[in-house]
C-alpha cells in the first residue's frame, strides 16, 4: 500500500511540474518552452477586442519594444493596484503576473499595451497614464 501511494504520490508531483499557463483575467501569459529559447504569447478572451484592435493599430502607430514594455510596466502597476483595492471588480477580476525584467518580445508587448488602451477607451479605465 505503501509503495501505491509512493507512485501516486510521484505521479501527482510529475503532473504538477508541467507547462503552466498563468490566467490574467480577460488574457493570459502563455511560455511555451523550446531546446533553446523561451516563446510567449498573449491570449485575449474578449471577443470585441480583436475587432477592435483591427480598426484602430496600424503599422505607423507602431513604436519600439521598449515603449510598449514602459507603457505596460505603468498599466500592470495600475491594474495590480485596483485589483489590490478591489476597484472595478467586474472588469479586473485578476492579479496580473508580469515581470519587468523580462523581454516578453514586440507581439506580446504590443499586444498586450493596445489590451490596455481597448479597456481605457472601453470601460472609461485609466491604466496607461
Amino acid at each position: 500500500m505503501k509503495t501505491f501511494l509512493t507512485f501516486i504520490v510521484f505521479g501527482l508531483l510529475v503532473a504538477s511540474c508541467s507547462t503552466q499557463q498563468k490566467t490574467t483575467g480577460t488574457q493570459s501569459l502563455k511560455e511555451v518552452v523550446n531546446t533553446d529559447s523561451t516563446e510567449y504569447g498573449v491570449i485575449i478572451l474578449d471577443p470585441e477586442f480583436d475587432h477592435w484592435y483591427l480598426t484602430r493599430f496600424s503599422n505607423a502607430m507602431d513604436r519600439d519594444n521598449n515603449v510598449y514594455r514602459m507603457y505596460n510596466r505603468t498599466a500592470v502597476m495600475n491594474w495590480n493596484d485596483y485589483f489590490i483595492r478591489g476597484k472595478y471588480r467586474n472588469i479586473i477580476e485578476n492579479h496580473l503576473d508580469y515581470d519587468y525584467h523580462t523581454d516578453y518580445g514586440i507581439e506580446v508587448n504590443r499586444k498586450l499595451y493596445w489590451y490596455f488602451r481597448f479597456i481605457e477607451e472601453k470601460y472609461k479605465i485609466r491604466l496607461l497614464n
